[in-house]
């Protein structure tokens, strides 16, 4: 070791590379092992975080208007005048859907674009003591939420929200004002989307099955893997890989949680409910056939005569673009009273996407204002 240090030091080198460089490497390696391991050990926390401890949580201060079994109503902005009602959608994940974080929320880009005062139904997950409760249980309390707030609203209507807020304003059209339907299957016939063929091509008798397996509800968990299977690349792949890639970033993990907190934690719905909708109005059609009965009357779509907003998603494979759309045939509003607008993205970024909610819903706030 002296002799190599009186020939060149801790500079000796041979063909200008340092002679000390296998130990350099072999000190870096080190480090760049432990590293890993720790951003391996920081990956596999953050998965666990992200897929079972997180609870969604609404991102909007607001107040509990009413509790009722089935929902909480919660209020936004100021308590007077003429309220719009944010029906979200009931289909297996939670009312964060509309208030998901803080510049990303679709109640508080309401607020900020038209409308002052916005309340949002919080629908409650299933427990067993609910699992007879029918849509007219859920329209029931939906109605006395509206009579609670002075008996007319305007109604923005997302996912299966809408096909419920359509029903309102056929069966009651003085208690809407103005409607907005955004991503909701009205005409469950129309296109040819893979949710339109899965209802047609299983027996009635799976789902029936799977209500039965869940206790007599439909468990959330069911749905979730039913989702995820129909982009299971997605989400047993490249998710993971998003992860791994951004373990180091702050901003991509704190936006992560928030939108895993919501998806990863469904809620479950009544199987009698859930049946109901499955074979009336997703096998049968009957809303856009006139033929669903809802609080004691037959429900005609042309009922509908009040200021329409409808909006879909060009790529949504959930509700496809026809499906929305395509209740313009069906309702009674004159054609010059109806707002039909397709916009890129697909189900989830219709409610709850950056473009769409920077692009559109200020549009759609104003409208409703308008009104």
């Amino acid at each position: 070791m002296s002799e190599l240090k009186s020939a060149g030091g801790a500079g000796f080198s041979l063909g200008g590379a340092p002679a000390f460089w296998p130990m350099a490497m072999a000190a870096s390696l080190v480090e760049t092992g432990l590293d890993l391991y720790a951003k391996n050990l920081r990956f596999v926390e953050e998965d666990i975080k992200l897929h079972g401890e997180l609870r969604p949580r609404l991102a909007t201060p607001s107040t509990v208007r009413l509790e009722l079994r089935t929902m909480i109503l919660r209020e936004y902005g100021e308590t007077t005048g003429l309220p719009t009602l944010v029906d979200a959608p009931y289909a297996g994940h939670s009312a964060m859907i509309a208030d998901f974080q803080k510049g990303q929320s679709l109640v508080e880009t309401l607020l900020a674009h038209g409308p002052r005062r916005v309340l949002l139904t919080d629908w409650r997950s299933a427990t067993e003591d609910m699992k007879d409760l029918e849509i007219d249980n859920y329209l029931a309390e939906l109605v006395a939420a509206i009579d609670d707030l002075g008996g007319r609203v305007n109604l923005v209507g997302l996912c299966q929200g809408g096909w419920m807020s359509a029903m309102i304003a056929a069966r009651f059209p003085e208690k809407v004002n103005s409607l907005v339907l955004a991503g909701a299957p009205i005409d469950t016939d129309a296109g040819d989307g893979p949710i339109k063929r899965l209802a047609h091509e299983t027996p009635i008798s799976f789902y029936e099955e799977m209500v039965a397996l869940g206790g007599g509800l439909m468990r959330g968990k069911f749905m979730l893997q039913g989702w995820k299977n129909m982009h299971p690349e997605q989400h047993y792949i490249q998710q993971h890989i998003d992860l791994y890639e951004h373990i180091d970033d702050p901003a991509y993990l704190a936006k992560e949680e928030t939108f895993e907190s919501w998806y990863e934690n469904p809620l479950d719905l009544p199987g009698r409910w859930y049946l109901q909708a499955i074979n009336q109005l997703f096998k049968q059609n009957r809303l856009a056939k006139g033929e669903f009965v809802a609080l004691g009357r037959k429900l005609d779509l042309r009922a509908i005569t009040c200021p329409t907003y409808l909006l879909g998603g060009l790529a949504d494979d959930i509700t496809t673009l026809e499906q929305v759309l395509d209740a313009q045939k069906y309702i009674g509003t004159p054609k010059d009273k109806v707002v039909r607008k397709a916009v890129p993205g697909g189900h989830i970024g219709l409610f709850m996407g950056a473009r769409t909610l920077k692009q559109e819903w200020p549009n759609i706030a104003r409208w409703i204002a308008a009104q």
